[in-house]
Formats: structure tokens, sequence, C-alpha cells
């Protein structure tokens, strides 16, 4: 007996990351952490930044990072039209960790309301890069 899988498509601005089945996806959502499974009930809604984990077919794992965006859900179909996508292991993590610290830099010595919101949102980029990097090595291990 073969597993029921849904087809997951990850989509950025400039090109498709990744099409393929998955037996799970895991995504963040305006409200949270959201699981999709075949079968779930259609959903749409915004993506904050953070990553995609997809259980793949022979129990594989995917991760990728996100910087927003929207999911659209049917019953055996997911798919993340996001801003900006890569796959986890396609980030710099050096790069990262210096964009979140020049973020905070930026946060502490704020000047306008213009330069919080721009640097809140390079921190929430930047934490989301790290997490999906995290959630890399934990699967590696």
């Amino acid at each position: 007996m073969t597993a029921v899988t849904l087809r997951l498509d990850i989509v950025s601005a400039e090109k498709k990351i990744f099409s393929g089945e998955a037996e799970m996806v895991f995504v963040t959502g305006e409200m949270g952490e959201l699981g999709i499974a075949p079968g779930h009930s259609q959903l749409l809604t915004n993506l904050q930044p953070g990553y995609v984990r997809a259980l793949l077919p022979a129990k594989k794992e995917e991760v990728f990072y996100i910087s927003g965006g929207m999911l659209e859900v049917q019953p055996y179909i997911v798919s993340v039209l996001a801003d900006t996508a890569m796959r986890a292991d396609d980030i710099d993590e050096a790069a990262a960790h210096l964009a979140e610290e020049h973020a905070r830099n930026a946060l502490a010595g704020k000047v306008s309301a213009m330069d919080v919101a721009r640097a809140t949102a390079e921190l929430a980029e930047a934490a989301a890069q790290i997490r999906a990097i995290q959630r890399l090595k934990k699967r590696a291990k």
C-alpha cells in the first residue's frame, strides 16, 4: 500500500524552487504554525518569514526559507507563493548572522519610524533564515 501524498509547489518571484510530492508540509502562517496533510481543507493565508518543511516520501525532509508570501491549500495541492524563497542549504549562515546583528544595531539606534520598520523587517528575515539553517542542521543529526 502506497502512502497518500500531496503536490507541493514553492515559487518565488524569480523562479520555481520546488515541485514534487510530499506526505506533510509545515509552514508559518499569519496565526502560527500550520501542518498540512493530504486531504486538508481549502485554505488561503498570508505567510510569515520562516521556513517551509516538507516531509517527502521515503522519510526524506526538505527545508526552505521564505521571506513571506501566500499559501494556498487544496485537498491534495499546496502552493507556496513566496516573495523570496531558497533551499535552506543555499543560505549563507555567516551573512544571515551578520544581517541579524546589523538589524539589531539599527533598532538600538533607531532614528525614525521608517528606520524601525525597515530594521524590524530585516531582523525578521535574518532570524527566519537562521531558523531554517538550524532546522536543516537538526535534520542532518
